[in-house]
């Protein structure tokens, strides 16, 4: 296990409980410090998967965050923080709604991730800021969106091997890759959220995976999570407190 044992830096850019109006002018403005850097995934060790459980109708939220040690495979750390959300459900207004008590589980990580794969979508956003992209600008840490489904811009669907992919394009702009992770399955849609080029965001997400749909840390973020809102308690290592209450 590593030794870095030190919380995460999360940085306050502005309110959550802003009016829609106020909130789509923001996300425009944030998407413009979104970064597409070099990273490379062979570096990538401490890998966090984030994800929220909730019902749309009901305004608390129960989020959760595990981070998988890619070379042994298995869960290092793991959190989990139960709160109200300050903003309503509206498509493409994820983030007002659940980064709030996601950046409060990154907080109380003991393991600093390398890079945080989340449920949801980074650039490939009208607005060109998902919640991948809100979170990874919060943090400062490479950040990858990883969606179930197309939120905007049309593709053509991949072959159908577990490492075919196609590009996802909304207003002539490369915006995600629709991407096959394993034969068989729907494909995910896989966009930079912060920090990582879409290269980089496709290889990491495909070096994740594990025979499933979602890549390994997604996909135990998302049974982690669901346990957490069920029983109060996730799938945490030894020594690790349970779920925390906003």
């Amino acid at each position: 296990m590593s030794n870095r044992m030190s919380a995460m830096r999360v940085r306050t850019l502005h309110p959550w409980d802003l009016p829609l109006a106020e909130a789509g002018r923001l996300q425009e403005r944030l998407a413009l410090s979104v970064q597409e850097e070099t990273f490379d995934p062979a570096g990538a060790r401490y890998i966090a998967g984030l994800d929220v459980s909730s019902d749309k109708e009901n305004p608390i939220l129960t989020a959760g965050v595990i981070v998988w040690d890619r070379i042994t495979e298995e869960i290092v750390d793991a959190s989990s923080v139960q709160g109200t959300a300050p903003f309503p459900y509206v498509p493409g207004f994820l983030s007002f709604r659940e980064a709030p008590v996601l950046l409060e589980a990154l907080r109380a990580l003991r393991i600093e991730p390398d890079i945080l794969l989340v449920d949801g979508h980074g650039r490939a956003h009208p607005r060109r800021l998902g919640i991948a992209s809100h979170i990874g600008l919060c943090v400062d840490v490479p950040t990858v969106g990883i969606a179930k489904s197309i939120l905007c811009g049309k593709g053509t669907e991949p072959a159908d091997r577990a490492d075919a992919w196609t590009t996802l394009i909304d207003d002539t702009e490369e915006v995600g890759r629709i991407v096959r992770t394993r034969k068989g399955v729907t494909p995910v849609i896989v966009s930079v959220g912060n920090r990582i080029t879409l290269d980089g965001a496709v290889t990491l997400t495909l070096a994740c995976c594990r025979g499933y749909r979602l890549p390994e840390p997604t996909r135990l973020a998302h049974q982690h999570v669901n346990l957490a809102r069920t029983t109060g308690k996730g799938l945490v290592p030894a020594g690790v407190e349970q779920m925390q209450l906003l």
